[in-house]
């Protein structure tokens, strides 16, 4: 990608709080870096104690500690960044990966992709809404082209029970992602709020090298050193973090490589996006608000 494009203006984002989850490895945790490097007040979220205690140690930032698959974990995570925030001015739902070979379900009964990758940032953005909105907070998701080989999406089988995949879950669990995005704009833009989804090429980090089968083997060989770094891989999410929406990016859209970026033709189907929306709130266990 070059040097050049990983040059960021820091007066858009000093002082500013940042919380991004799935920030103990990978691109999480460089951007995390980066942005700390720029003078925000980075907050980081994983899911490993050792892995996430270590990253924020590192850089010097406060950190939470959160398992995606456990809705509790969320509720909890929401409560205590409640407790500690009064003012979030970016939110980064990072966290997410490619599961089992085999369909699993989660302690609270869904899928497990499509919890760890959706479900569970939904719940996440949900129990925060109302300091998002105060704050006037921007929502970035992490995303990936893998959305374009989802198959057909469709909201009353949000479990997967027929045909499922490990890898069309994930590119479904994806697309969900950008669909999630598209409907935050419009219930919440005309307060303030501001979202955008991106993908952020395919990098070497271990969430790649863990997908086993020939997709892990791919990662783990000697082919990785043509993939990006993680630096690399977290450059449009710090580019959006520290741009401003409505001037260099457009709220509600897909970006890679700091561009607008053409999704699966389901992610522009407003009433789906609807949809989507309602289901994961009913299976968040939450009302619509």
């Amino acid at each position: 990608m070059g040097i050049k494009a990983l040059i960021y203006n820091a007066a858009a984002v000093k002082g500013k709080t940042v919380i991004i989850t799935g920030a103990s490895d990978g691109i999480g945790a460089a951007a995390a870096r980066a942005l700390h490097g720029l003078e925000a007040n980075v907050v980081i979220v994983g899911r490993s104690p050792d892995k996430t205690k270590g990253i924020a140690e590192e850089i010097g930032v406060p950190y939470y500690v959160a398992d995606f698959s456990r809705f509790e974990d969320v509720r909890n995570l929401a409560a205590r960044i409640k407790q500690d925030h009064d003012h979030i001015d970016i939110l980064a739902n990072n966290a997410g990966g490619v599961m089992g070979v085999h369909r699993e379900l989660t302690v609270d009964g869904n899928e497990m992709t499509v919890q760890v990758d959706h479900l569970s940032p939904f719940l996440l953005t949900h129990l925060l809404m109302d300091i998002l909105i105060a704050s006037r907070a921007t929502i970035i998701n992490t995303a990936s082209a893998a959305n374009r080989f989802s198959g057909t999406l469709d909201v009353d089988d949000m479990k997967l029970d027929h045909g499922y995949g490990r890898f069309s879950a994930y590119g479904k669990a994806k697309l969900m992602n950008i669909l999630f995005t598209k409907e935050l704009v419009t219930r919440f833009g005309e307060k303030g709020v501001h979202a955008v989804s991106f993908h952020p090429g395919v990098v070497a980090t271990n969430f790649s090298a863990s997908s086993g089968g020939f997709v892990g083997f791919f990662y783990k060989s000697v082919l990785n050193r043509f993939l990006l770094s993680p630096a690399e891989g977290a450059d449009t999410l710090v580019w959006l973090a520290v741009s401003w929406p409505g001037v260099d990016w457009t709220s509600g859209e897909y970006y890679t490589k700091r561009k607008i970026y053409k999704a699966n033709s389901q992610a522009y189907d407003s009433k789906l996006a609807h949809d989507l929306w309602e289901a994961s709130l009913t299976l968040v266990g939450a009302r619509s608000g």
